[in-house]
């Protein structure tokens, strides 16, 4: 086994379990979805980056959609899939591994795209300019996307998200963003801080306990443990800085 291999064999282990696999709540998740029109039977939506389709099965329990959740994760696929069959929605709702940077769908095959939490792999304009193929000319895209919520973060803050993702700007640079790559901007808001602590952030703490525990001896481990436990130190301590913003929008 690889380095890169052993890392990542880690990382999905110190994620195993978690609600959700970054942050975000169902009334967000409904809240955005308010901004779509006319969902009926025939609505299709794709969901990128599903991880395991807590946002997926919100929309599907509040929407006659048809929906397919797209993630490069197998086991948060087959978990997707279970939970589906479970709460009864499979009929209209199915999990596939795929990689959203390089998908295999034909053009204009959803009404309505979304993303939580996960348009940073690709990038954010990147993503909006690959996938504005994908939506048809009368769909939506729904998208949450890191951003800084206020100006003059201090040093210690901004030299964090320098080092980890450089693409992060303001609001208005996101919607400007938008508007460049075809797409107008139908409405926006932030994800309120639970968002981020009740379903991500507390539990993954918990999670940090116990796999250090696991990986008492192993370096490795442990360095991935540091990583991970500063980004939430880091929110705990400027998270009024930054946040996630929700944002939906249709082809221009």
């Amino acid at each position: 086994m690889t380095k890169q291999e052993r890392m990542t064999e880690l990382f999905f282990e110190l994620f195993t379990g978690l609600p959700r696999q970054g942050p975000g709540d169902d009334a967000s998740t409904l809240k955005a979805l308010a901004h779509v029109p006319n969902i009926g039977p025939d609505t299709r939506i794709l969901d990128l980056g599903c991880g395991t389709g807590r946002q997926t099965r919100a929309l599907a329990r509040n929407s006659p959609a048809r929906l397919v959740g797209i993630d490069n994760h197998l086991p948060y696929v087959e978990t997707a899939n279970e939970e589906a069959r479970t709460e009864g929605l499979a009929d209209r709702m199915e999990f596939r591994v795929g990689d959203m940077c390089r998908l295999d769908l034909p053009d204009n095959s959803c009404d309505v795209l979304w993303c939580e939490g996960a348009i940073y792999v690709i990038g954010f304009e990147n993503g909006l300019r690959q996938w504005r193929r994908l939506v048809r000319a009368t769909g939506h895209l729904a998208v949450t996307e890191a951003c800084w919520m206020k100006p003059d973060p201090p040093h210690e803050c901004e030299a964090y998200w320098a080092a980890e993702y450089p693409a992060i700007r303001g609001v208005g640079a996101l919607l400007s963003v938008a508007n460049s790559c075809g797409w107008e901007p139908l409405a926006h808001f932030s994800l309120p801080s639970e968002s981020w602590w009740t379903d991500y952030y507390g539990p993954l703490q918990d999670n940090l306990v116990r796999f250090r525990r696991r990986h008492e001896h192993e370096l490795d481990a442990h360095e991935l443990v540091g990583q991970v436990q500063r980004e939430i130190d880091m929110w705990r301590r400027y998270g009024d800085f930054y946040g996630y913003e929700f944002i939906v929008m249709r082809p221009r």
